[in-house]
């Protein structure tokens, strides 16, 4: 940990011998034994911790004109995160490290504990994994948009106006992955449904391509954004033929909704492979998310998966559906920790939706962090909770950045008594900064 100064705007070692390196990996190790025993120790006592981090996807932003200056963190009413930060401790976390792109994937996994920077192996894995493919050492895994495209140009001429298809279901979503399969399915190439536009290409013996995020381009002309790959390029383009003018597609255009009429491929990655969180942290996790990305991570990770029912990724989510379920893990199944991740901030920030943005964070606030806080008061079971975004996801670009983000971390052991509110401004004022962000789960278990 380290301090650090300035405005948020602007906030945003090697080792001398190898001795050194070697005292630090051994004292390192030692510590993440002595957690795993004493946290064994506790819950055969029944005095176990719970933990809890609240991940609002995207959530941080920067000052935008229409709320009067302020962020949609600033500007939402956020009484339970502001009791949060009146009685706990805020700071600001690099989640994103140097040179490597600001996505959910890299920025979750150091949120739990893990170094992108030595386990990441690309998005789609992940996601594969909660589909449940089965990967081979040899393949290549993309993550497949239904994306919407302007349709009357030539393919290279279009513009992309939506990267999530009017955030189609995973129930219309697999009616055109079938047409997709029937187009483009071979020993060489498989394609599997995820969830709303979400979706898994496999490549067997491929080769890691560098391809753009659809979301980063809303709004422009895609020619300089497709992939210099042949094999890929064309079947974007023959999508188009196969998806925008499926008898679903021109339903949804009846009904005023966006048409799903193209793949876009990127997030391109091997196998992944994680270290075991219970053998890592001691804890028995539980991961509540609507999207595969973190389910993948989860399973990955050993961890148990909890669906929710209404849980959708989006404004619409069951919120408290996904706060109850973390309650019963916590107090019933007698789980450890519990990740409960929500994915409506980023969505609104992408789509550019400032007051969907700014009620996703009320919404988080009334009917997550407060029912969960209040249900683990009551059971009079000692806790800690960590509230946090994983990525910026600023309005006024529509996508990811890398600065750091807020955090409020509260342990009802020790309750301070401050006036305090959970914003970036006040966060970045403590002047507390953890550069390594996946750090901050130490400091959550410690």
């Amino acid at each position: 940990m380290m301090k650090i100064k300035g405005t948020y705007a602007d906030e945003f070692m090697k080792y001398e011998n190898f001795v050194i390196f070697v005292l630090f990996f051994v004292e390192k190790s030692d510590n993440m034994k002595n957690k795993s025993a004493t946290n064994l120790r506790m819950r055969e006592e029944g005095k176990c911790l719970k933990y809890v981090i609240v991940l609002s996807d995207g959530m941080a932003d920067l000052p935008i004109e229409e709320l009067g200056g302020k962020t949609p963190l600033e500007y939402a009413s956020t009484p339970c995160m502001d009791a949060l930060a009146s009685g706990g401790a805020m700071g600001m976390v690099k989640t994103v490290p140097n040179g490597m792109k600001p996505g959910s994937d890299v920025a979750n996994l150091a949120v739990m504990g893990y170094d992108p920077s030595k386990c990441y192996s690309g998005r789609s894995p992940l996601e594969a994994l909660s589909v449940g493919v089965a990967m081979k050492d040899t393949d290549v895994v993309f993550r497949c948009n239904l994306v919407t495209l302007t349709e009357d140009e030539p393919y290279e001429e279009k513009i992309i106006l939506d990267h999530s298809s009017g955030e189609i279901s995973t129930q219309d979503a697999d009616i055109l992955m079938d047409a997709v399969r029937a187009a483009f399915q071979n020993d060489e190439f498989k394609f599997y449904t995820g969830t709303s536009y979400r979706h898994i290409t496999v490549w067997d013996k491929g080769e890691i391509l560098d391809l753009e995020q659809p979301h980063d381009h809303l709004g422009q002309v895609i020619g300089q954004y497709l992939p210099e790959n042949k094999l890929f390029r064309e079947m974007m383009k023959k999508s188009f033929d196969v998806l925008n003018n499926h008898p679903l597609n021109l339903k949804r255009a009846a009904e005023g909704k966006n048409k799903a009429n193209s793949l876009w491929f990127w997030g391109a990655g091997t196998k992944p492979s994680l270290q075991n969180f219970y053998e890592k942290t001691g804890l028995n996790g539980t991961m509540i998310s609507a999207v595969d990305l973190l389910k993948g991570i989860a399973v990955g990770a050993g961890m148990q998966v909890v669906e929710v029912a209404g849980a959708t990724g989006s404004l619409d989510t069951n919120y408290a559906g996904k706060a109850n379920a973390a309650v019963k893990a916590l107090l019933e199944d007698k789980q450890d920790f519990v990740y409960i991740h929500i994915e409506a901030p980023d969505e609104m920030g992408h789509q550019g939706n400032v007051h969907h943005k700014v009620k996703a964070i009320e919404l988080i606030d009334k009917e997550v962090v407060a029912v969960v806080k209040k249900a683990l008061d009551a059971s009079n079971e000692p806790y800690r909770i960590l509230v946090l975004p994983d990525h910026p996801t600023p309005i006024c670009i529509r996508t990811h950045t890398a600065e750091p983000v807020p955090y409020v971390l509260y342990d009802s052991r020790n309750v301070e008594n401050k006036n305090a509110v959970f914003t970036e401004k006040s966060a970045a004022a403590t002047g507390v900064f953890h550069e390594d962000g996946y750090r901050l789960m130490d400091l959550l278990i410690d």
